[in-house]
This record gives structure tokens, C-alpha cells and sequence, in this order.
């Protein structure tokens, strides 16, 4: 598992992929994250919505949102390398991808040295 919890798989993700659809627009409430980690969050902060998500299902447009409760009770599944999540009676598998990015700056012992000897 490469994250501890799934809160840290999001905050890490630049994809997310919900019941096998891609959710590539989805977003935390960092103001809520903010007050759980200093401890100010009040009773109802639990049933707040802390992930929303848009994807498209074919040509209809599908939204999530869980609650910080639910992500926070998330459970991850190594052999479906996801995580379970249970929103009410609906169940949930939610895969967080990071994006691949390069560096196409050329390291100095790349580069051309002009000596050709």
C-alpha cells in the first residue's frame, strides 16, 4: 500500500478512477482537512462532503461526493490495488493515479562536451 491512509492517496492523485469510471475532475475541501488536523472541526464535520468528483459514464456525466467520514473509514484492498469505500448503502472502489512527468532538461554529464577527440 502506498499510502497510509486515503486521504493521502487524493491528496497525491491527479486522477482518480470511481467504480471503473475515470474521474479526472475531483477536488478535497482543504478547509475541512485543515480543521480535522488542528482539531477544530465541530460534531457535524463528519458528515461533511470532503471529495467531490465528475466523470463521464459514456455520454452522461456522473457525480460523486463522500463524506469526510467515509473516506476516513476507506479501506484498501491490495489485491484490487483500490480503495473500499461505503457512502450510505452504496459501495465504492476508488483508484488514485498520480500522473507521470519527466524532466526534459539534460543533465550536465549529457551534455555535449565539444571535445571529440
Amino acid at each position: 500500500m502506498p499510502h497510509n491512509s486515503l486521504i493521502d492517496a487524493l491528496q497525491a492523485a491527479d486522477m482518480l478512477e470511481i467504480d471503473g469510471l475515470y474521474a479526472w475532475q475531483f477536488s478535497l475541501d482543504n478547509e475541512l482537512l485543515a480543521q480535522v488536523s488542528a482539531g477544530s472541526a465541530d460534531a457535524d464535520s463528519q458528515q461533511k462532503p470532503l471529495l467531490k468528483a465528475d466523470g463521464l459514464d459514456g455520454s452522461t456525466r456522473r457525480h460523486w461526493q463522500f463524506s469526510l467520514a467515509a473516506v476516513l473509514a476507506a479501506r484498501f484492498d491490495p489485491e484490487g490495488d483500490c480503495w473500499r469505500l461505503s457512502e450510505g448503502e452504496q459501495r465504492h472502489l476508488i483508484k488514485c493515479f498520480a500522473a507521470i512527468s519527466a524532466d526534459n532538461a539534460q543533465d550536465d554529464d549529457d551534455a555535449p562536451s565539444g571535445d571529440d577527440a
